[in-house]
């Protein structure tokens, strides 16, 4: 697993959960290096430099703590997940994670990169409207 930090958004969880639900949100999240972003309410697909074209679809939502996005493309099965924890009815703490089989020679090629990915989509978190 590849982790983003736990950061502190000053949202309410429902808030967040909200946002995270919704892909057409991603727009305000995804990093200037992100391409090709298409949306809708429960897929997307984007590209980055360097990597395969890759496709999400919302598969699990558990209310203010939860958002699991998994990839329906079928070349790496993996899962994002959006884990949301209660600070209190202002706040939360927020982390990105990555999951999936990787072999350590892939898991060392991709962790930097994803790392980075993460951090910044928890980063903006803190930016949401």
């Amino acid at each position: 697993m590849i982790e983003s930090n736990k950061t502190i958004v000053n949202k309410s969880d429902e808030q967040v959960f909200l946002f995270i639900s919704d892909f057409n949100n991603f727009v305000h999240l995804m990093p200037p290096e992100v391409k090709d972003l298409k949306v809708t309410q429960n897929d997307c697909s984007f590209s980055i430099q360097g990597m395969p074209t890759i496709h999400l679809k919302i598969e699990e939502k558990t209310p203010y703590s939860l958002v699991r996005m998994i990839s329906r493309d079928g070349k790496l099965d993996f899962s994002l997940n959006c884990n949301l924890e209660n600070i209190d009815e202002s706040s939360c703490y927020a982390q990105f994670t990555f999951d999936a089989e990787l072999n350590s020679m892939m898991k060392m090629m991709v962790q930097k990169p994803l790392t980075n990915f993460l951090n910044t989509l928890t980063e903006k978190l803190k930016l949401i409207p």
